[in-house]
């Protein structure tokens, strides 16, 4: 199982250079103890993950600051881009991370994001799932032809030239189980989080007969989830440490929820002590089955069942609302948990810490 480590935060009310400096502390520590990629998402206009405009600035920074970790957005909402500039801006990302770029695509879904492009919000799944071969081809080097001035088509070959030949694809999942077919068809990766253990099954079982069908490997393709994360000896203060910002989280993400459907014209009467309810119960839920949260041998044996039905990645989402320095501070329980769940032969003892040949990027941001 590969471990990587997933941003999607939701309380963004912190010093935004200081949530900068913590995920470059973040990476920085992953990076020298064999974690396999670092995922940041695109979001707008909403305190739930408002710190990542552009997964691909950020990226940049990541992508100096590291030297083994996978880059990756997670995701790039692709109706609100020209497939153009997504292709010239990995392919950056790409050369300043020496090939270690990837990019998972979302077709969006909160309405008010669409102010960028309006007229794709109808049509925003088949927007994303068209232009997949589109990236693919720009990031080959081929030309593609795009409208332009006076309604001629003008032949397009980005700059500058990515390292990687191929551009590794993943598909988002939320709710609709045909995403796995889709994805499947066309050879994509997919970046889920667990709603169900059963019907992650049945997706995955899907998305590797799909692959067969459209003559594709059915046993390629990376299947990755995200999962709530924190791993420490004690259970009982994992779960008293860990609730109330699990809790605050969920409940910042319906919030969310709710706001777009009023964007759209639907009306909710569930008040501040339904939602409070329903936000305990989840925490509850994901706490006892749909994370990693908790000891070393209750996570364990998540991993181990995520593994028995197909899952190839855990993407760890420890930013979700805890104090910076408890995160960071339970990193080493993390990586031993990624080591116990690693094959026989890759259980290489911890890496003592790299020497002081220069100084972080974060002592540069605090002079």
């Amino acid at each position: 199982m590969d471990f990587s480590v997933y941003f999607f935060s939701a309380n963004d009310r912190n010093d935004f250079g200081e949530r900068y400096r913590f995920i470059l502390d973040v990476a920085r520590f992953i990076d020298r103890h064999g974690f396999t990629a670092i995922w940041t998402p695109e979001r707008h206009f909403q305190e739930f993950g408002g710190s990542f405009p552009n997964p691909a600035v950020l990226s940049a920074a990541l992508a100096v600051a590291t030297d083994h970790l996978r880059i990756r957005a997670g995701s790039v909402v692709l109706p609100h881009h020209h497939p153009v500039r997504v292709v010239e801006e990995w392919a950056l990302v790409d050369q300043l991370s020496g090939g270690r770029a990837g990019v998972c695509v979302a077709t969006g879904w909160h309405q008010g994001d669409f102010v960028f492009y309006p007229e794709h919000y109808e049509g925003r799944r088949e927007y994303t799932l068209d232009h997949v071969a589109t990236l693919r081809s720009l990031w080959r080097g081929e030309t593609v032809a795009f409208p332009g001035p006076g309604g001629r088509d003008l032949d397009v070959r980005t700059y500058p030239r990515p390292r990687q030949p191929e551009l590794p694809l993943w598909l988002v999942h939320t709710s609709n189980p045909q995403t796995w077919i889709e994805a499947g068809r066309r050879d994509l990766n997919v970046l889920s989080l667990l709603t169900s253990w059963e019907k992650l099954e049945e997706n995955i079982a899907s998305y590797r007969a799909a692959r067969e069908e459209a003559g594709h490997d059915p046993g390629g393709g990376v299947v990755t989830v995200g999962m709530h994360t924190f791993v420490g000896d004690d259970e009982q203060a994992v779960r008293d440490l860990v609730h109330e910002p699990v809790k605050r989280y969920l409940a910042s993400f319906m919030t969310q929820k709710r706001a777009d459907e009023a964007v759209g014209g639907a009306r909710r009467d569930s008040g501040a002590d339904e939602q409070d309810k329903v936000a305990e119960l989840m925490a509850e839920d994901y706490y006892a089955r749909r994370s990693l949260l908790g000891t070393p041998d209750k996570c364990a044996a998540t991993v181990e069942r995520l593994r028995s039905i197909g899952v190839d990645e855990v993407a760890c989402l420890v930013d979700f609302g805890l104090p910076f320095r408890t995160v960071l501070d339970a990193l080493p329980a993390l990586d031993a948990l990624r080591r116990r769940c690693a094959p026989a032969e890759d259980r290489t003892p911890a890496p003592a810490a790299a020497p002081a040949t220069a100084a972080p990027l974060s002592w540069y941001y605090d002079r």
